[in-house]
């Protein structure tokens, strides 16, 4: 079992930064991250991934160059490093875990285990 908490979201003008923190507690080991993104009304959607290691990582297209996930296993958390935010990433965005793989995971139903999910708005 593993349990997620968002933090960092919040109001932020285009083209400012922003940073979301997801804090991973349970099992503390062996488990691949992603966040994915959610406006109302429509599909969550991939953001980014990385391994467990932290080695392996991937984006989507829409936030590649501008996006940074990072994970520190220490202090088990994950970073998504914003920037450059646009009126369209606008959205509610959740941290995601899945045990007992080292691969990097794009899909949603890849992942067992989600947070409850942190609002990000951009304005214009």
């Amino acid at each position: 079992q593993v349990q997620l908490v968002e933090s960092g979201g919040g109001l932020v003008q285009a083209g400012d930064s922003l940073r979301l923190s997801c804090a991973a507690s349970g099992r503390t080991f062996g488990f691949t991250m992603g966040w994915f993104r959610q406006v109302v009304g429509k599909e969550r959607e991939f953001v980014a991934a990385t391994s467990w290691s932290g080695r392996s990582t991937m984006y989507a297209d829409s936030v590649k160059g501008r996006f940074t996930i990072s994970r520190d296993n220490a202090r088990n958390t994950v970073t998504l490093q914003m920037s450059r935010l646009k009126p369209e990433d606008t959205a509610v965005y959740y941290c995601a875990a899945e045990v007992d793989t080292r691969v990097v995971l794009t899909t949603l139903h890849e992942y067992d285990y989600w947070g409850q999910g942190t609002q990000v708005t951009v304005s214009s």
